[in-house]
């Protein structure tokens, strides 16, 4: 992630895009510590491993799944969490490397 000739770095614009929707922002500050909002109890995976299923963010987020779903494919496809399927389930994770990154590139440039 750099600055281009033309402006921001595209990667940074969208990470910044998907973090400026307050409930994608939410789930991204529950997924940092998964094990004390999602009870692990009823995981089928380890949440901090694997990640924390999207039913479960649904649920606490109290969205519809189709809205829950499309939240996280735009944090996904901005790099923020990856997605691992678990069965038919898929589980989420924060990407801590990527979120770095952006801390880091957003402490160069603002």
């Amino acid at each position: 992630m750099a600055e281009t000739a033309t402006g921001p770095d595209p990667e940074l614009l969208r990470a910044l895009r998907a973090l400026a929707n307050p409930t994608r922002l939410q789930v991204l500050s529950w997924l940092r510590e998964p094990a004390r909002h999602f009870d692990p109890a009823v995981t089928i995976a380890d949440p901090v491993e694997v990640g924390v299923c999207v039913s479960h963010i649904q649920a606490k987020a109290g969205l519809a799944q189709s809205t829950m779903s499309a939240y996280m494919a735009e944090l996904e496809r901005a790099g923020l969490v990856q997605a691992t399927r678990v069965g038919r389930w898929t589980h989420y994770k924060r990407d801590e490397a990527r979120i770095g990154r952006l801390v880091a590139l957003l402490g160069q440039t603002l």
